[in-house]
């Protein structure tokens, strides 16, 4: 497949791109009213000028068709010297199966939109002001939301799903330094809650580069200060979880994918660390017993297993269009999804029993026509 990237890289992360492949395959088709229980895909489009939510109905043959767009009542925005990503972030978009609804950031109206979902189609929208200032990055879970903002020096606030009122006790500054350059490279990455709820953890990228965990109390307020551990390799970007609960973070610097030990006291323990030769390894989602990492650089995704005692291993390595960022698996680990920065598509890949992704197709035109700043997918 032709790639038409030009990077110009500092610490393995993408900072030109001149030209964009063409999609690898064209699927676009109007489907009826969702109904409950439909398998669906959500896109974030990030648009600057009015954000919006695209729904996508997928087939059981992993295939997407076009359900409907819903206006999130707020505005994208692009962060300074971001090409194909332009929230610099992982889960600016989270599904919540367990409440039943779909979180995102309005990076550029400083909020925050929930809806309810019902199978492929959204409703009951609710905004507020996430509490800081250019919102990157969304958590949802046991009737919690936290919400991570870029701005200054960085912040988390909590809300309670379904009212979005603020959680007492859980609006914490980061400290980081503020109007570091590139602005892309410097903002935190992602925020999420452990598997048991616990904790919340905090990717800085190069900014501190290190893994900052609150502790999160009964009602969920946070504990008054994160406790900061430097990344094994520099410019911690997204993450996920493995089975055992440990951490399992891209590390951008060097294309790393590195697991660590999520500890009771806020710190984490490495335990393994790959580096996989790709350029801009900075997204990761675990999909069954597998896990994939987006290489925005070189238009790839690398798939990998987690054995013994956190030890990554590489099983795949498989083409996308240009400038793979965010991306998602079904609840099932059956199908993948990632979002292309570069071609402004979403490809689809089924897979297989080793681990390997085969194509399912990709959704353009006119589900997202010219959407740039395309960035946060979801899947349920």
């Amino acid at each position: 497949m032709k790639r038409g990237i030009r990077m110009v890289v500092g610490a393995g992360i993408v900072l030109g791109i001149s030209g964009f492949a063409a999609p690898l395959a064209a699927h676009a088709a109007t489907a009826p009213p969702a109904i409950a229980g439909d398998h669906a895909v959500f896109v974030q489009t990030n648009d600057t000028t009015g954000n919006q939510i695209v729904a996508y109905r997928r087939a059981a043959n992993g295939q997407l068709s076009f359900a409907g767009r819903y206006n999130t009542g707020g505005i994208g925005v692009a962060l300074t010297g971001a090409v194909v990503d332009k929230l610099a972030s992982q889960s600016s978009l989270v599904y919540d199966a367990g409440d039943g609804i779909l979180v995102v950031v309005n990076g550029g109206s400083n909020s925050i939109t929930e809806f309810q979902v019902n199978g492929a189609r959204l409703s009951h929208r609710l905004t507020v002001g996430s509490g800081g200032t250019t919102p990157v990055s969304v958590t949802a879970s046991g009737g919690r939301i936290y919400v991570l903002n870029a701005g200054g020096a960085g912040s988390v606030q909590g809300f309670d799903s379904h009212t979005l009122h603020r959680i007492p006790g859980s609006a914490r500054s980061l400290g980081l330094t503020p109007d570091l350059t590139p602005e892309f490279l410097n903002a935190p990455g992602q925020i999420g809650l452990s598997p048991n709820g616990r904790q919340l953890i905090v990717t800085t990228k190069a900014n501190t580069s290190s893994i900052e965990v609150f502790r999160v109390f009964a009602g969920g307020a946070l504990s008054s200060a994160s406790t900061a551990t430097v990344s094994a390799t520099p410019v911690p970007f997204g993450f996920t979880f493995d089975r055992a609960g440990d951490l399992v973070v891209t590390e951008a610097g060097v294309s790393a994918l590195t697991t660590y030990a999520l500890n009771s006291n806020g710190t984490v323990t490495e335990l393994a660390s790959l580096v996989n030769r790709e350029a801009a390894l900075c997204w990761v989602a675990r999909a069954g017993r597998f896990f994939y990492g987006a290489n925005a650089g070189s238009a790839t995704l690398t798939g990998y297993t987690i054995g013994s005692g956190g030890v990554p291993s590489i099983v795949s390595k498989t083409p996308t269009d240009a400038g793979p960022i965010d991306l998602a698996a079904t609840p099932d680990g059956a199908f993948l999804y990632v979002e292309t920065g570069g071609a402004d598509i979403v490809d689809g890949f089924a897979v297989q029993a080793g681990g390997s992704l085969a194509f399912t197709g990709s959704s353009v035109a006119p589900e997202l026509p010219g959407h740039s700043g395309l960035e946060g997918i979801a899947a349920s």
